[in-house]
Parts: C-alpha cells; sequence; structure tokens
C-alpha cells in the first residue's frame, strides 16, 4: 500500500487481518517462570509483562534488543482559539530541541537505551480548526495513519509511541468524548498548564466543534479525522503497524492513548499487544483507561508528553524481560523448590 493512496477503507481491512497473540509462545512463557528461582508471583507485574512481551513477538527472538521511541509531531487548527498556555510556534522549537539532544526524552531515551526518531508532519500546515469544519480530509487523516506506519521497521522489536503538538490535548479530549461520549467538561484538562478559566474555555471548544460534527463522528475513524490530528493519526497507523508486525508497543499519555483508542473503538481486541505506559495528570486519561480497561505500568503524575512516560516504562519492561530470560531455573542453580 502505497501512502499517498492510503484510504480508510485500506485500515479496516488492514484491521481485520491482524494477527493473534502466538498463544504457544505464552505458555511457554508461563511454564518457564513457574521454574524460575524466586518464589511464584515474586515479581508481581513484571511477570504479566514478560509473558505479554513473549507472547507477542517471535518464539525465537524473544530478547529485547532494539526498542524505538517514535514521536509524531503536528499543529492544530484549533490551537488558534486559544487553548493552550503555549503559541503554535513552540512545536517546531520543540523539535528543534529534541534533534539538539535537549529535550527530556532524549535523556530518557539514553538511559533506557532506545533509539529515538522524531517525525514532524508538515509543522507549516496544521490541521484545520475542528470548530469549523473536520480537521482532515479522508484522505490526508489516511495518509497520515500509512506515514505512521513507516515507524515500524525491520529489526524493531519494541514501539514507544509519543507525540508533540501545541493544542493536541485538546483534539484528544475532543476526539475521546466523540469515542466514549460523556460531556465535554469529564474529558478536558490542563494540558500544558492553562488556569481553570482556560479549561472551562477549552471545554466550550470541544462542545462547539462536537456539536458541529454531530453524529458523523460517531464512527471511529470519521472522529479521527473530524475532530483529531495529524500526529494522532499517525500513532494509530503506528499502532496497527506494529500489531500486523508482532512488535510489543508501550503507549505514553492521554494524547497517545486517545489516538490509539480509535483502533480500540473498531475492535476491543485491537490493543492486545500494547501496554500503556503511565496515566498522566491530565484528568482525562485516567477515565480514558478505565474506558479501555487498561492498567498503566507507573503513575509519576507526568504531564509532559513527548514520548517520555512510554520511554520511562520501558526500562521497567527492559528489567522484566531481562528477569524472565536470564534467571536461573531452580534445576540450573541447584535451589530447592517450595514443598
Amino acid at each position: 500500500m502505497a501512502a499517498e493512496d492510503a484510504t480508510f477503507e485500506d485500515m479496516r481491512e488492514i484491521l481485520k487481518s491482524a494477527p493473534g497473540p502466538n498463544t504457544q509462545s505464552g505458555a511457554k512463557a508461563v511454564a518457564r517462570d513457574a521454574t524460575l528461582t524466586k518464589p511464584a508471583g515474586s515479581l508481581g507485574r513484571m511477570e504479566e509483562l514478560a509473558q505479554w512481551y513473549v507472547t507477542w513477538r517471535d518464539p525465537d527472538a524473544v530478547g529485547l534488543e532494539r526498542p524505538r521511541v517514535a514521536v509524531f509531531v503536528a499543529n492544530h487548527g484549533v490551537a488558534a482559539r486559544n487553548v493552550s498556555a503555549y503559541p503554535q510556534a513552540v512545536t517546531a522549537q520543540m523539535v528543534a530541541n529534541f534533534q539538539a539532544g535537549g529535550g527530556a526524552i532524549n535523556q530518557i531515551c539514553t538511559i533506557a537505551d532506545a533509539e529515538l526518531r522524531v517525525y514532524e508532519m508538515g509543522l507549516d500546515y496544521p490541521t484545520a480548526d475542528f470548530t469549523i469544519g473536520p480537521a482532515m480530509s479522508e484522505g490526508d487523516c489516511a495518509r497520515a495513519m500509512a506515514y505512521g506506519m513507516m515507524a515500524v521497521e525491520d529489526g524493531v522489536d519494541t514501539l514507544c509511541l509519543g507525540e508533540m503538538g501545541i493544542g493536541n490535548t485538546t483534539s484528544a479530549a475532543a476526539l475521546s468524548c466523540a469515542l466514549f461520549g460523556g460531556a465535554p467538561g469529564d474529558w478536558v484538562g490542563p494540558g500544558a498548564g492553562v488556569d481553570a478559566a482556560g479549561v472551562a474555555h477549552k471545554a466550550s471548544i470541544v462542545a462547539e466543534g462536537l456539536a458541529l460534527h454531530g453524529e458523523e463522528s460517531g464512527d471511529p475513524l470519521e472522529a479521527l479525522r473530524r475532530v483529531g490530528g495529524m500526529e494522532l493519526a499517525a500513532i494509530a497507523g503506528a499502532v496497527l503497524a506494529a500489531r500486523m508486525a508482532r512488535v510489543p508497543v508501550i503507549l505514553d499519555g492521554f494524547a497517545c492513548c486517545a489516538a490509539a483508542a480509535v483502533l480500540y473503538k473498531m475492535d476491543p481486541g485491537a490493543l492486545d499487544h500494547c501496554v500503556v505506559g503511565h496515566v498522566s495528570k491530565e484528568p482525562g486519561h485516567a477515565r480514558l483507561l478505565d474506558a479501555m480497561g487498561l492498567t498503566p505500568i507507573l503513575d509519576l503524575g507526568l504531564g509532559l508528553g513527548e514520548g517520555s512516560g512510554a520511554a520511562t516504562a520501558l526500562l521497567i519492561l527492559r528489567a522484566a524481560v531481562a528477569c524472565h530470560t536470564g534467571m536461573a531455573t531452580f534445576a540450573e542453580a541447584g535451589v530447592a523448590t517450595a514443598e
């Protein structure tokens, strides 16, 4: 599929053909865990993470050797409605900061031994203001999804997803509200730092946009194109491509999970190859995770975006996989088992 020719129908067909978990590998992982030199269940969720990881990887290549952190960056037309504490110029400035190695995500990737890729999505061409019309055409949205799919290249064995874009928590709130219902105020938060009056203003903007698009935003892909953003579409595409390639995914914060929620609403099993790195301080994030039945790995009060929570959770996943693959068994170590 050429990116420039991508359509929503292509995305629907790809999702329909998505592979499931390797249950045989999963069973072997559970059996191995029972033989390792530790009391049963003593590594808690780390055991679950290791078993999940093995279930989604090739059984002959279960190590975590080449993780990639993919940060998608785009601008939003709705930012013109004063929904952010920062001007839109900050989006490009932060890209330059990432490229210079000055972002938080740069530092976390260094200690996590993860490759960082920043995907800049036409910052001079923001989406349309979704209170006036659809943020994207179907073609633009599908092409953005196809662009995101390119983040899953041969050799990448784990994908951490993040985003950056002034105004994107407003789009994330609108998208979440369109997908799961409730009032706009249920989903809107301070984002990059607006005050209580700013939060109320954001809620009114989200309400205005959803009223404009009405029932037409009920279809998940239609909701994405109408109130989403280019980077959110790209994240959805990256999640879809990772599923096809059997690459486990760590999702970041509110905007990232709102993008992934599009696939969840298309098929509740679409995110089985994903875990959520953290729950952010953006109030809509916890609500969104509850709606999808997802439990975050970390709760650190983060609100930065740019993949920072997902990359931090990668350290936990690395530890989990290392214990699962590297620990001695009771028989190998000559340690007596519990009676």
